[in-house]
């Protein structure tokens, strides 16, 4: 994997860059590079599905390697936070423990979301994370909003509403928020689900800078929609996906911008290459 100093001196060929209020600038992919840690008022990471328990696959290497990297990430540029997307495990909740105790060796705190193969009940879920599926917080000026979508059987739902919305109006107030669903509420892939009510509330939310997903692990870039921006991570383990097992990087600016860029840890460079535009062009190289 990269050093951390190559990483900050390299220019950022796959780096995303959102302005306040949702607007977005745009800057010459070999213009750019990291700003300084200094700048950097909120870092965090989300990986999704590593799917503990599959048979068949290399799920207790892949959450080592995992830590490893997210704990290196911490040393280095530093995380405040890790968010684990959802499907945990995969359909077996002997493997709850196992893959609790993998996490908690993370050198930095973490927030789980629940996914459609994390099939067991709310109450012992909230016993082994302290969150309910749905659940929310604040870091600063930056609030989050944990969505659920997936029952106890693992079959794919839309989100509260209702919770949602009262969600939405109180951290109307945040200068950054971001919402965390494992499945997407647009059926742009084959595995999404397509949630039009849930999907308004976000266009008409204007401190809303993000929504991330795991769920389709071939899916490691970024959608927009009404002018909002839905982002992918690849995934942890699990049978399928991208090539690689990799994880996003959030940066929030003090000067109010975030950086968001996709990392696969055996490349020099990051993953994504869009670049937004305050004009609303979007350029992919």
């Amino acid at each position: 994997m990269i050093s951390r100093r190559n990483f900050l001196e390299m220019t950022l060929k796959g780096i995303v860059l959102i302005g306040a209020g949702n607007t977005l600038q745009s800057f010459a992919p070999a213009g750019f590079t990291l700003p300084s840690r200094k700048k950097v008022r909120l870092r965090f990471a989300l990986a999704s599905d590593g799917h503990y328990g599959q048979p068949k696959t290399t799920y207790y290497e892949n959450h080592q390697r995992m830590v490893k990297w997210l704990n290196k990430e911490k040393k280095g540029r530093g995380l405040d936070m890790a968010v684990i997307n959802g499907d945990l495990f995969h359909d077996d909740a002997k493997f709850l423990p196992d893959v609790k105790a993998a996490w908690d060796k993370l050198a930095m705190p973490y927030v789980v979301s629940h996914g459609n193969h994390d099939k067991i009940a709310e109450p012992e879920w909230l016993k082994t994370f302290g969150t309910a599926w749905h659940h929310d917080f604040e870091k600063g000026d930056a609030g989050f909003i944990v969505l659920n979508t997936a029952d106890v059987e693992g079959k794919y739902i839309c989100p509260d509403l209702d919770w949602t919305r009262a969600r939405l109006e109180m951290y109307a107030g945040k200068k950054h928020l971001f919402v965390i669903m494992h499945i997407t509420p647009v059926k742009w892939t084959e595995h999404g689900i397509d949630c039009p009510e849930l999907v308004e509330m976000f266009s008409k939310q204007k401190n809303l800078k993000a929504v991330f997903h795991g769920h389709d692990h071939a899916e490691d870039g970024m959608k927009e929609k009404n002018g909002k921006h839905y982002f992918f991570d690849s995934h942890i383990a699990g049978s399928w996906g991208t090539p690689y097992y990799g994880y996003r990087i959030v940066e929030v600016l003090e000067d109010g911008e975030v950086l968001c860029y996709q990392v696969n840890p055996e490349q020099k460079e990051p993953v994504n290459s869009n670049i937004l535009s305050e004009t609303a062009s979007i350029l992919t190289k």
